[in-house]
């Protein structure tokens, strides 16, 4: 994707505006591509330090666009998705649906929730 590759280290792409949040949700949309992303607060440690696992995962599953928003720099965004803790973690639908949407740093309950909506997307030639 477009822009995806901005920091070429990184697979997440950061969020900074409501501008780019549309952005990357109608290009993942156009592409037929799922969403997963982390809201989190650069003041929020348990949202810092989901930052390396979010990347692992982005790694492990690079059909999927990985958004990482911060709820500071992106107010708008957090209270259109309904973000009220941090870290929040959802999961889109390649249609831009919400389908999972967790709260907390738990990588072992996060892993799983991408784990099973893997699952769900596996006979799809995007995460092949």
């Amino acid at each position: 994707m477009e822009g995806q590759q901005q920091n070429s280290r990184s697979r997440v792409v950061k969020v900074n505006s409501e501008q780019s949040w549309n952005t990357f949700i109608s290009q993942a949309k156009d592409q037929g591509s799922p969403v997963f992303i982390h809201f989190g607060a650069s003041w929020c440690v348990p949202s810092l330090a989901m930052n390396a696992f979010f990347e692992e995962q982005a790694i492990a599953y690079p059909g999927i666009l990985f958004l990482s928003v911060d709820v500071d720099e992106a107010k708008e965004v957090a209270s259109k998705m309904g973000v009220k803790a941090m870290p929040t973690f959802v999961l889109m639908g390649d249609d831009g649906a919400v389908i999972d949407k967790a709260v907390g740093a738990n990588p072992e309950e996060i892993r799983k929730r991408v784990d099973g909506f893997v699952q769900s997307f596996r006979s799809s030639k995007i995460l092949e």
